[in-house]
């Protein structure tokens, strides 16, 4: 029983290891890297990770324990559709970032600085405090008011990072996972049997992915912001080249899938990975 029990831990401990490895899959680092190319915030940039983490680990925990509970099979179609979907978005991504239409909708749909004229107030963040600074741009005079409590249902990191800027990451995480949901359940099926333990297999894997991302998200923002402050040029070209890679490895991946791995054919050929 003793034995028994710790060999359990130890697959258990695994599964929160090989989570943290499996955030540094191509696909995973080239998608996040091309979101966090533009970000000047080392602690912006770890919030990322997180929540791409925690996109990912919803869809691998709530797919895979209907898998490992229910038996559910994904047919190869629609499991090389997942895929191809993943390659759609990394191809997304470059073009968003080669183009800069990223900033372009950030600043649209997350503004921080509305377009005005005349006397108007200004709101950015310290802290999880906001500040209202009333000023023109007509002149060089500003005031600082009295700072303010941000709205209860507003708490961090959305605070910090935008609804846009939020939701990003996540829905991005989501889409990865769906893509290899059907992977770490046949993995953790071959492995544990019993479901109560196979499940809590799968949120120690997404624990481990949450980690692992953050971790990446971290190591990436370090020269990113060194190159934002310092060398505008560097920055600018690390931007191009994660969005040239992004590109190039999203229509890559979506050759293979659609006329290898054949799901523009009738007789798909796929099996998780």
């Amino acid at each position: 029983m003793f034995l028994a029990m710790n060999g359990a831990l130890l697959i258990l401990g695994i599964g929160f290891f090989l989570g943290m490895r499996h955030a540094t899959d191509p696909d995973h680092v080239l998608a996040v890297s091309t979101i966090v190319s533009r970000e000047n915030s080392i602690f912006r940039a770890g919030w990322i990770g997180v929540l791409w983490g925690i996109g990912h680990t919803a869809t691998i925990l709530i797919v895979g324990a209907a898998i490992l509970l229910f038996g559910w099979v994904i047919p190869p179609r629609v499991g090389l559709a997942l895929e191809f979907s993943v390659a759609l978005m990394l191809i997304l991504l470059g073009v968003l970032n080669l183009t800069g239409a990223m900033r372009w909708i950030r600043h649209k749909l997350s503004p921080t600085h509305p377009e005005q004229h005349g006397p108007h107030s200004h709101i950015h963040f310290h802290g999880t405090h906001i500040h209202a600074h009333p000023h023109s741009h007509e002149g060089h005079a500003q005031h600082h008011t009295n700072e303010l409590d941000p709205p209860h249902w507003l708490e961090r990191p959305f605070l910090r990072l935008g609804w846009f800027d939020s939701l990003r990451p996540l829905l991005v995480g989501v889409v990865h996972g769906l893509a290899g949901s059907a992977a770490v359940a046949l993995l953790v099926l071959g492995t544990i049997r019993n479901p109560q333990w196979a499940i809590f297999y799968l949120l120690l894997f997404g624990l481990g992915t949450i980690v692992g991302m953050m971790l990446l998200t971290l190591a990436f923002a370090v020269p990113y912001t060194l190159a934002e402050n310092r060398f505008t040029w560097m920055s600018r070209t690390m931007v191009t080249g994660t969005g040239l890679l992004s590109l190039v490895f999203g229509a890559a991946v979506a050759y293979h899938i659609g006329f290898v791995d054949g799901l523009f054919s009738s007789h798909p050929s796929w099996t998780p990975h």
